[in-house]
């Protein structure tokens, strides 16, 4: 499935309508058996500008603040609680809550000219909520230099620090996210929904936590159909044929 952030003209910006709108793209038939990827990329030049600036003046209460914030919590939580992999695809520039939106991601493949940056600090706004993100994919100095300077990433700094999975021309950006979908849709759904649920679970916990964990999802990994499917065929040189 491909979401399009579309609304150009405001640099894509996540309005709390386009956070809601995203929110529901994603969770649109989320446990279909014929969903396996998701892809978010947007038109223009700017992948997304972060949160509406204006719905954060003070001509709007605290309590619709809290729902533009609670709503982008909610979309950025749901990206990596789907069974499925989303991907970022990346063409442009990603600041603030748009950097925070492409950390989320579970992939992010981006153009050569992107760039990626947290700049709320130069207008009194710290980027508290795209840290979470931020602090989680790229190395702590790395991301608080982001924070406290405001200044972007290249899309090859963003490569080199983990921001992204891939940076390629630009002409080939379409191509390299349709090759890395393709490969996924190979694979069990079951199997990749049991793994990202369990990558994530287990990022959490301790190293003594996690083994203990992960060494039962091996165990229940083995309980399910394409468990056993995927092992019989390899055994047997030949295809898996997937329950999806």
């Amino acid at each position: 499935r491909n979401i399009i952030l579309n609304n150009p003209r405001k640099r894509n910006a996540l309005s709390l309508s386009m956070l809601r709108a995203l929110r529901e793209d994603l969770l649109h038939d989320a446990k279909s058996k014929e969903l396996r990827v998701i892809v978010i990329s947007a038109e223009g030049p700017v992948f997304c500008s972060g949160h509406d600036l204006k719905e954060l003046s003070s001509e709007d209460d605290v309590k619709h603040h809290s729902q533009v914030f609670e709503m982008c919590a909610e979309v950025m939580t749901l990206i990596q609680k789907l069974p499925v992999p989303v991907i970022a695809k990346v063409n442009g520039l990603a600041t603030a809550a748009g950097c925070q939106l492409v950390a989320s991601c579970d992939i992010a493949v981006a153009s050569e000219k992107s760039q990626f940056a947290t700049p709320g600090v130069n207008i009194g706004l710290f980027c508290s909520t795209p840290a979470v993100a931020l602090g989680r994919s790229l190395p702590r100095k790395v991301a608080l230099e982001m924070l406290f300077t405001g200044e972007p990433l290249s899309a090859q700094e963003a490569l080199m620090h983990g921001l992204v999975s891939k940076v390629v021309p630009e002409d080939k950006l379409e191509e390299e996210t349709m090759k890395i979908s393709q490969k996924i849709c190979k694979s069990s759904k079951s199997v990749l929904a049991l793994g990202k649920a369990t990558f994530y679970r287990q990022m959490t916990q301790d190293l003594d936590t996690a083994y203990k964990m992960t060494t039962q999802v091996m165990v229940d990994n083995l309980t399910l159909r394409d468990g056993q499917e995927g092992i019989e065929a390899f055994i047997q040189k030949r295809k898996p044929v997937w329950s999806h």
